[in-house]
Parts: C-alpha cells; sequence; structure tokens
C-alpha cells in the first residue's frame, strides 16, 4: 500500500496562496500578508466562509482585486468546494489534515488541463520570517535570497532636457529640423527634463540590541552598493563609521568581513544621537545627505537624551530630500512605538517601516525607489 504524502502545513499554503495573489496582479504587501494570517488564526480554519472572506479582506485593496482574488482562491486550494451563485467556489479548509495545495505530480490532476498547479515553497516560507530566528543553515538560503535582491534607485529632475514623445516644445529643436529640411513643415519636437539617480545614504545601527538583525543589514547594504545605486554607507554604535568602500567587494561575504573589520565597536553600546550628530557635521552638511534618501535601521534604543537623537534627526530630516526609518521590531505582531528614541524621532521621519524579513527588506527597496 503506498503511503500518501503529506500535506503543507496550513500557515506556508496560506503565504504561497498570497504570493500567488501578488502574482496575478493583486498588491499584496507584507503587512497584508500578517494581517491576513492573523484573520484566518482568529477565525479558525474550520471555519471555510470566514477564512474565504478573511482573505478578501485583509489581502484586496479595491473592488477590482475581488473577481481576481476569487480566480486564484479556487485555483489555489485542492478539496470540496462550497461556494455561493455567481462566484467561485469556496473551497473546503479542513484543519485536521491540514491544507492541500493541487498535487502536480504526474497523474495526479492532470484531467483538467485548466487547473493552476502551484505549491508553496520552504523559500517563500523563509521570506517571511524573522531573520533573528534563523538558524545556521536558513541564513545560508537568506544570503543566497539577498544575492537575487535588484534595489533600484531613486529618480531625481535634472537640469538638462532630453527629447520625449510628449512635453514642452523643443523650439531649437524644431527650429533645426525645419531648416535641414530647406523650411518644408515638419513635425513638432518636444522635451522633457532628463532625471538622474538619487543618492541613498544607509545609517546602520550594529549595537548589541540590533546585533541578530546587523548581518542581514549589512548585506542588504551591500545589495545595494552591487546594483550600482548611487551608496554611502555608515554603522552607528558607540561611534559613527564609514563602510562603503570595504562593501563595494563583488562577493557578498568578504565584503560583509571586511565591513565587519573597520567597525570597531560592532555588538557594542549605542550612541545614535552622537553618531547622526557626527554624520551631519562631518559628511551630511556638506553635501553628502543634501536631497538624498537617508535610511536608518535601528531599535531606537538610545544611551543619552531621546530629545537629543530627536533633535538631530530634525536636523537630518532638513538637508535630505526623504527619511526612512527601519526598526526591525515594527514587523512583529503587537508592535508599539513606545521607545523613547522611537518616539523622538517619528515626528522627522517621512516613512517608519519594519526591517524584521526578506519580505520586508524587498517592500523596504520599493519605498526608497519610489521616494
Amino acid at each position: 500500500m503506498t503511503v500518501p504524502e503529506p500535506l503543507h502545513p496550513p500557515e506556508e499554503v496560506l503565504l504561497g496562496f498570497a504570493r500567488a495573489l501578488r502574482a496575478a496582479g493583486v498588491n499584496v504587501t507584507a503587512d497584508r500578508e500578517r494581517t491576513y494570517l492573523e484573520a484566518v488564526a482568529a477565525v479558525g480554519l474550520d471555519d471555510q466562509p470566514a477564512v474565504y472572506h478573511a482573505g478578501r479582506a485583509t489581502l484586496c485593496a479595491s473592488p477590482a482585486d475581488l473577481e481576481r482574488y476569487d480566480q486564484v482562491y479556487a485555483a489555489w486550494f485542492s478539496g470540496a468546494r462550497a461556494g455561493n451563485k455567481g462566484r467561485p467556489p469556496v473551497p473546503d479548509v479542513v484543519p485536521q489534515a491540514g491544507l492541500g495545495v493541487q498535487d502536480d505530480r504526474p497523474g495526479q490532476g492532470d484531467d483538467d488541463p485548466d487547473t493552476i498547479r502551484a505549491r508553496a515553497s520552504s523559500t517563500e516560507v523563509l521570506r517571511h520570517r524573522d531573520v533573528a530566528s534563523l538558524d545556521r543553515g536558513e541564513r545560508e538560503e537568506l544570503a543566497r535570497l539577498f544575492a537575487l535582491l535588484r534595489p533600484r534607485a531613486p529618480r531625481r529632475r535634472a537640469h538638462r532636457h532630453v527629447a520625449a514623445p510628449r512635453g514642452r516644445v523643443d523650439a531649437r529643436g524644431t527650429l533645426r529640423a525645419t531648416l535641414r529640411r530647406m523650411g518644408e513643415p515638419g513635425e513638432v519636437r518636444w522635451r522633457r527634463r532628463a532625471t538622474r539617480p538619487r543618492r541613498v545614504v544607509l545609517l546602520v545601527d550594529v549595537s548589541g540590541s540590533m546585533s541578530a538583525y546587523a548581518d542581514a543589514l549589512v548585506r542588504l547594504a551591500h545589495a545595494y552598493c552591487a546594483a550600482g545605486v548611487p551608496t554611502e554607507v555608515f554603522t552607528l554604535g558607540t561611534r559613527l563609521t564609514h563602510v562603503t568602500r570595504p562593501l563595494h567587494h563583488r562577493d557578498p561575504d568578504r565584503a560583509i568581513v571586511a565591513a565587519g573589520d573597520a567597525v570597531p565597536d560592532w555588538s557594542g553600546g549605542t550612541r545614535l544621537a552622537e553618531g547622526v550628530k557626527v554624520f551631519l557635521d562631518r559628511w551630511g552638511r556638506r553635501g553628502m545627505a543634501r536631497g538624498a534618501v537617508v535610511v536608518v535601521f535601528s531599535d531606537g534604543w538610545e544611551r543619552e537624551a531621546p530629545e537629543a537623537l530627536g533633535e538631530q534627526v530634525r536636523r537630518l530630516r532638513a538637508v535630505a530630500h526623504r527619511v526612512v526609518w527601519v526598526n526591525p521590531h515594527r514587523g512583529r505582531p503587537g508592535y508599539e512605538p513606545v521607545q523613547g528614541g522611537i518616539m523622538a524621532v517619528l515626528p522627522h521621519v517621512d516613512d517608519f517601516v519594519a526591517g524584521h524579513s526578506m519580505a520586508a527588506f524587498e517592500e523596504l527597496t520599493e519605498v526608497v525607489a519610489r521616494a
């Protein structure tokens, strides 16, 4: 007798469904995925209609997403169908056996060629795991995911103009083209302002309270350098250290080792306010931070007075184009920004985002690219 292959864990299949929904064109963010899992845990897997509507309520952003949600939902899950009229049926979710997915082995489900066969992978689950909870093998897999990350630089308007299909009339270009045709009328030329990449400055807290995330954050910084984004990287601890040069090694492991050798206060104390002040006085106000997108990776635990940190971030916001604060604890359920340092800086930051998982890092790269 053949022993049936065990089904996937419920949370793995739920995350895979959210990823399939994103691939179908629905804007499913990491926060919505987390809310979806919490909603399903609250209603219970045995309540089929509640599970179905929990996904519609948490993963869909507009009425236009509902039809696509129904199609992907019906195609993703297997089992008995029980739905409403005029809508793709709701899958039968049985908690005792877990959530099943359509098997893609030969002879399984081949009778229906229109059925979408997809399975959640361990990589997808790893993308949403808190990096502080990963073991050595999972961290090695996470490093391979960082190698696939392709951050994009934010854009700023340049002074020069380029030819364009629409925009402002290019009077000189139109006149020159007319003269080349010996005065014969022709098409009007158009132009628009060109764009250029905007600098990204990364300030990475490597103090003891951030030691579980420091390796992943430095790998993220290396991904920015390797992608050709104009990037400057500093570490914050008891002092400020400029580590852009060692992070330009092509090999990420060598780059992280070189950066670690350059940082004398790794996993030490923290003086955030002093570090931001030194950055502004030595580099920022002289031009490095002017018009740049500055990303601060820190949990906000300030050794000195929190008001001093708030004042330095206020100065930083005055010269930067945009300030993004990344807190790894922001992605945990029930998190509240009650730390003194975080409360002091929140009025002066443009974006306050999570930085605890690969999915959060991917979302962060989109926030920076759109800045």
